[in-house]
């Protein structure tokens, strides 16, 4: 009889390893940690901030006034030489509003304007043509008889005859004797060809243009910048 309970002992040892767990509402709960849920905190915000900035930056447009193709400098604004185009917002900026544009038309561009560029109150000029009343003469100039820095129209300069030896003019042959200059004012600066010249048209007054004419003719001339007063 005791077989019997010892062996009947280890089926229901058996049976109640077996046996499945009860179900209770009482299980560990996962905590979760402080640090996780404050960078989660911190993510979402910077995320409505930054949606806020982007929505800002998409309405803070203005239309301003561009250039449509190039524009040479002296040349006379025409309204199709302008475009609108729309930008951020740059008080720092001194772009023309596009309802502006009208008040450009007729002035005269006050320096090189690329194709695609914002104008600038900077970048017309209202006063009269510098060819007014005088004559334009070419000048071809290589490197070394022009300054390195760029010439722009309306700069105030002075041509100096510079003949070679045997064919000096009476005036520049005596020793210590300054050589011939006259004045004049650039009127328009070409594109810089392969070998580095560059065609400076100056307009001078009648008198002096065949002179200037004929010394550019020889190529004996050099092209000073005069300082700003």
């Amino acid at each position: 009889m005791s077989l019997t309970k010892e062996q009947a002992a280890p089926k229901r040892e058996r049976a109640q390893a077996t046996a499945p767990l009860p179900i209770t509402n009482d299980a560990p709960r996962s905590r979760r940690r402080p640090v996780v849920v404050g960078a989660g905190l911190a993510l979402a915000a910077v995320g409505a901030l930054v949606s806020v900035w982007m929505v800002n930056e998409a309405g803070d447009k203005v239309s301003v006034v561009a250039t449509r193709h190039a524009i040479e400098a002296g040349d006379t604004i025409k309204a199709s030489d302008l475009v609108a185009t729309e930008i951020s917002h740059d008080a720092q900026l001194r772009s023309v509003p596009a309802s502006r544009s009208s008040e450009l038309v007729g002035k005269r561009a006050s320096s090189d304007l690329p194709e695609g560029v914002l104008v600038t109150e900077d970048s017309v000029s209202s006063g009269s043509s510098v060819t007014a009343g005088k004559s334009v003469v070419g000048i071809l100039a290589k490197p070394g008889q022009l300054p390195v820095q760029k010439l722009h129209t309306g700069d105030k300069i002075t041509v100096v005859h510079t003949p070679q030896d045997g064919s000096a003019s009476a005036s520049s042959s005596k020793p210590g004797s300054a050589p011939d200059s006259l004045p004049a004012v650039v009127s328009r600066v070409g594109s810089p060809d392969a070998n580095g010249a560059v065609v400076v048209d100056v307009a001078a007054s009648e008198v002096n243009s065949t002179s200037l004419a004929a010394w550019a003719a020889g190529g004996n001339v050099s092209i000073v910048l005069e300082a700003d007063n």
